[in-house]
């Protein structure tokens, strides 16, 4: 099974870019995007509707253009829900889940917190809020694959500048030791480190300046797995090339 998880930052902008031309190469049992950035009737055209694939969506109702996540599946699922019963989160278009038999694959996508003060306190707020819905999972007995754009960095290795970036969104402490909970005490398993344990490399580069081409980035994209998982894992790789957005592609290799 190959999953592919991608922050599209505009889903339209994205296939203008050849996104879909390339994802129809990559032989993906499932691709989960974020950052979607359009209502499902702006996205008739077929080449969102790729042969032989079921898509869902979760757009934003709060404003057009903003936030959205989806889920192409080769199997049609056998329910899909996009909802969390949280009006201020499931309103922003951030969370699908597509469920086949006892395994559930997500497409979340978190705030970000660098717009000001008002946004990291909402950023906070979902942080608990989902750290006790991910206990829920944990209990349920299903198993889970949470892609997305989580934006936070785990550790040293997530981030080219570790020490300038310590006050800032997506590197600040308590985020960072949200991550540790969930790793070390929840007992998720960050797909990306269990194969690549001492690896350099990321998935968001910022538009400013050369930061792409000078690789001054950050690991903020992540399948994040239940524990069952984790000897189902195989290889991941992060596809810098070519750009269809400022993250990369993320694709991670399971064993049936």
């Amino acid at each position: 099974m190959r999953i592919i998880s991608f922050n599209a930052n505009g889903i339209r902008s994205a296939a203008s870019k050849g996104f879909f031309d390339w994802f129809a190469q990559q032989d993906a049992d499932l691709l989960c995007l974020q950052e979607t950035k359009a209502q499902a009737e702006q996205l008739s055209d077929p080449v969102f509707h790729p042969l032989g694939y079921h898509v869902h969506f979760k757009d934003a109702s709060i404003r057009k253009g903003y936030s959205g996540v989806a889920i192409y599946s080769r199997n049609e699922p056998d329910a899909v829900v996009t909802g969390l019963d949280w009006p201020e989160f499931d309103d922003e278009g951030r969370y699908i889940e597509a469920r086949f038999g006892n395994l559930s694959v997500v497409s979340l996508y978190l705030p970000s917190g660098s717009s000001g003060d008002p946004r990291q306190q909402f950023k906070f707020e979902c942080m608990e809020r989902l750290a006790a819905i991910f206990a829920g999972w944990r209990g349920s007995g299903r198993e889970y694959v949470i892609c997305g754009d989580w934006n936070i960095v785990h550790t040293r290795l997530d981030i080219r500048n570790w020490s300038s970036n310590q006050k800032q969104s997506g590197c600040l402490p308590a985020e960072r030791a949200w991550l540790d909970s969930l790793f070390a005490s929840a007992g998720w398993i960050d797909s990306f480190r269990a194969l690549r344990p001492a690896d350099v490399a990321y998935t968001w580069w910022s538009n400013r300046g050369a930061a792409r081409a000078n690789d001054v980035g950050w690991r903020i994209d992540y399948q994040i797995v239940t524990p069952g998982l984790s000897g189902r894992l195989r290889d991941c790789a992060i596809a810098r090339e070519p750009r269809f957005s400022d993250h990369a592609p993320y694709r991670v290799d399971y064993q049936d």
